[in-house]
């Protein structure tokens, strides 16, 4: 069991709500700066699906004091890095360069969350360019298999919305629209501002509040209503495409549990070459070229998923074989397996807390989801406490609540139904 593990993360709330994070890492030679709001595709209605997405690319094209141009040749003007990104559950801007720059890097990020303008001719612009990434995602088959099994999990609830929206949404935004959800959303009960690297918490801290200490303070940050698991299969066919890709999945605890057996069940089914999903799949059957398993939370919600690419030819022997090995893991677990994950995934957490945005990122959805970091040591701790048994009970579980399907790409005729065939019992009826 590792003993050395990194400083935990300084947490200070200011007066208006805002919360700060701040990580020393003095060994670093750079500096990471992030906002992150507790705004994102679960918290849309089907009317405003995709606003956050658009939200996050339009703060950066004009703000109080700056425009587009200004804004980026500010930025790398001090060689800093700028990047953001909206997921389901949050929305995340970031800056990283110089630590003598951090006084410049936090105002920056305030003002494209406090001051967008959202010029009406930018908006026109970008709105081109959403609707090119658009066109894109929906091109690309796994990226379609996935949003076919989110609607199969979650049915109608906004959770199961794909962060880039419709088409049809995207071509209809307005200004004023863009407007009145920062202004419902981007407020500091739901803002966490994260520094870390080789910096003075007390310098940090005095930064955050003359930079954020305007914010308004909105409403309490509240829990989005879990979603009822909905199951099934659902498959698209899509020209141009040679392989067929399919998307298995389980419901599983939200982060809000705080219960990492999922992780480790992921762990012991799929992370490695050595893991059964590849050896069994790939390196002993030849069945698929890609597989791989995770167990995916966010704070309303989990999906235990298999994802998997294949030839046409061999897509019912894939299902066969992936019902299998599910069943095969809520009889037993080989020790060996449960070792490999264990090891793998301290590894790989303790990788984590040596990347300063990984770990700000990290740190901030626990905060969003239990209002403080979790203690890593004891993470770790109660990952290695998850025993067999436990992973039994995990699989079992799953394969009782029925699973969710998705299948894009080159399909064979009657995928779906082929699907239900290849694998009785699987996927919820």
């Amino acid at each position: 069991m590792p003993t050395l593990i990194p400083t935990a993360p300084l947490l200070h709330r200011l007066p208006n709500g805002v919360r700060l994070l701040v990580i020393p890492m003095p060994q670093l030679s750079t500096v990471v700066a992030s906002v992150f709001m507790h705004s994102g595709s679960q918290h849309e209605s089907a009317r405003e699906s995709g606003i956050s997405h658009a939200v996050e690319h339009m703060v950066f094209k004009g703000t109080a004091s700056r425009d587009a141009r200004r804004i980026n040749l500010d930025a790398e003007r001090l060689g800093a890095e700028v990047n953001a990104h909206t997921d389901k559950d949050h929305t995340a801007f970031h800056m990283r360069g110089l630590p003598q720059h951090l006084a410049q890097f936090v105002p920056m990020l305030a003002e494209l969350v406090l001051t967008p303008t959202f010029p009406a001719d930018e908006l026109e612009r970008e709105r081109e360019v959403l609707l090119h990434e658009f066109t894109e995602d929906d091109d690309d088959p796994l990226s379609t298999a996935f949003k076919l099994f989110d609607k199969q999990c979650w049915g109608k609830h906004p959770v199961a919305q794909p962060v880039i929206g419709s088409r049809r949404n995207l071509q209809r935004f307005t200004r004023d629209e863009l407007v009145h959800w920062v202004r419902r959303h981007y407020t500091a009960r739901r803002c966490v501002v994260g520094v870390a690297g080789p910096v003075d918490p007390d310098e940090v801290l005095r930064l955050v509040q003359s930079a954020f200490a305007g914010m308004p303070a909105g409403d309490e940050d509240a829990a989005v209503p879990a979603p009822a698991w909905q199951g099934g299969v659902a498959s698209k066919r899509l020209d141009g495409c040679s392989q067929s890709h399919l998307v298995l999945g389980f419901p599983i605890a939200a982060r809000a549990a705080d219960d990492p057996t999922a992780m480790v069940a992921a762990a012991v089914l799929g992370d490695g070459m050595s893991a059964p999903l590849l050896d069994q799949l790939r390196e002993q059957r030849g069945l698929a070229y890609y597989a791989a398993c995770s167990a995916d939370v966010i704070d309303s919600a989990g999906q235990f998923v298999v994802e998997l690419s294949t030839s046409p030819p061999q897509l019912d022997a894939s299902l066969r074989e992936l019902a299998r090995l599910l069943r095969q893991h809520a009889e037993a677990i080989d020790p060996v397996d449960l070792e490999r994950a264990h090891n793998q995934i301290v590894v790989r957490q303790l990788r984590a807390l040596e990347r300063p945005l990984r770990r700000l990122e990290d740190a901030a959805l626990e905060v969003f989801a239990f209002g403080q970091p979790r203690d890593a040591a004891d993470m770790l701790a109660r990952i290695q406490r998850v025993d067999a048994a436990a992973l039994r009970h995990q699989f079992a579980a799953m394969l009782n609540a029925g699973g969710a399907l998705a299948l894009a790409g080159k399909l064979p005729r009657a995928a779906s139904e082929r699907a239900l065939e290849a694998s009785p019992g699987l996927i919820r009826a």
